[in-house]
């Protein structure tokens, strides 16, 4: 009998559990599947009838997902091929469950068999195994993986289409990477590189840091900023149905974060209330605020300008460098160089999730608030 840490016995035998796959109330997102098993995909509930859904822009943020997609991402080949099985009939939502998936093909769990019992510094691995008293699928981390957020592209990427027909959009952006900061200064170039950034002018820079230091066999975190533009005044339920309060508990659901921030964030800390108030004027008959330090949100409601936030990610935990664990088996202190196929920075592919992911919440906030949404 081996203790770790704060000594709960590893064969302790516990009462039976069950996760927490869903998300949403009005528009509910469940997620189903894991890293290296038959299929990963998502069960929709709650979608409005008679929208017209466009499958190919599904499988085009699917593929902004996708692994081995450029030099700066991972080499596993995973073509995340849209499978839809019900809830969309002649190109239109049905009003019944949306059930979507893709299969996984490119899987070799080898490795993880090989390691299952020394813990991956970094990883879920080690309380995946208490909690679930061993039984958890190792295997890529199963559905602790990235991978599970294929689920909330599919989701997102149609709740995008069901928000645009009331003029609002989603868009994501790589902030920071490596301590790089890029200004935001063209959305539209975001999909036109494979790091992400609304501006050319640091994307080589970038580009190269991410390529030596996975030469190094290590990797680095960054930062995903999100725009929501066209919001009507007033979406958001208080107390704790506020946008941040669910947008937060949305993107703490994506693997790898580890903070997120609203507006001017953290650096309100440090300012004014002189300075941190958005005052107000008129633009024609509109009321806008001449600065967005509260990002668009007060009290938890949409106060009519652009709804601002960004979520900090962690560096990739998988690394090549060696690194000390311990063995489950002989309670011994053990070495680990992780191998496989991993990506130097999850950045870039984190961008279209996290836009996804910010379209299931305003969605599911507009149906509960009663906002009109229009086919």
């Amino acid at each position: 009998m081996f203790y770790f840490g704060t000594k709960i016995r590893i064969n302790t035998p516990r009462v039976p559990v069950h996760s927490l796959n869903s998300i949403g109330i009005e528009y509910r997102v469940t997620l189903v599947g894991s890293s290296h098993g038959n299929m990963v995909g998502v069960v929709i509930e709650g979608v409005p009838p008679n929208f017209s859904i466009d499958l190919d822009a599904i499988q085009l943020d699917l593929s902004r997902r996708a692994p081995g997609q450029s030099r700066v991402t991972t080499d596993r080949k995973e073509g995340d091929q849209l499978i839809v099985e019900t809830g969309i009939f002649n190109g239109k939502t049905t009003g019944e469950p949306i059930v979507a998936f893709v299969r996984n093909r490119d899987v070799d769990s080898s490795y993880y068999d090989e390691i299952r019992n020394t813990p991956r510094p970094g990883h879920a691995d080690y309380p995946a195994h208490v909690k679930y008293g061993g039984a958890n699928d190792y295997r890529g981390s199963g559905s602790f993986s990235g991978r599970m957020t294929i689920g909330l592209v599919i989701a997102g990427s149609i709740a995008k289409q069901i928000l645009s027909h009331s003029g609002i959009s989603v868009s994501a952006y790589t902030k920071e990477i490596a301590g790089i900061e890029a200004p935001v200064s063209d959305l539209s170039y975001v999909y036109k590189n494979i790091v992400r950034v609304a501006d050319a002018g640091v994307e080589n820079q970038i580009v190269e840091t991410i390529q030596r230091v996975k030469e190094e066999g290590d990797s680095v975190g960054g930062v995903v900023g999100c725009r929501i533009m066209g919001l009507p005044v007033g979406v958001g339920e208080p107390i704790f149905g506020s946008i941040e309060g669910r947008m937060a508990l949305m993107m703490y659901g994506i693997p790898a974060t580890k903070g997120v921030e609203f507006g001017s964030g953290f650096s309100a800390a440090r300012m004014r209330g002189s300075e941190h108030n958005d005052e107000y004027y008129y633009e024609g008959e509109e009321i806008r605020t001449r600065t967005n330090n509260a990002g668009g949100i007060l009290g938890g409601l949409s106060n009519g300008m652009p709804v601002e936030f960004r979520v900090a990610f962690k560096p990739t935990s998988s690394i090549s460098k060696k690194q000390h664990t311990v063995d489950l088996e002989t309670g011994q202190v053990s070495e680990l160089k992780v191998r496989g196929r991993h990506d130097p920075c999850i950045v870039p592919r984190a961008v279209v999730v996290v836009e996804c992911a910010a379209a299931i919440t305003i969605l599911d906030l507009m149906l509960r608030g009663k906002f009109e949404v229009i086919p």
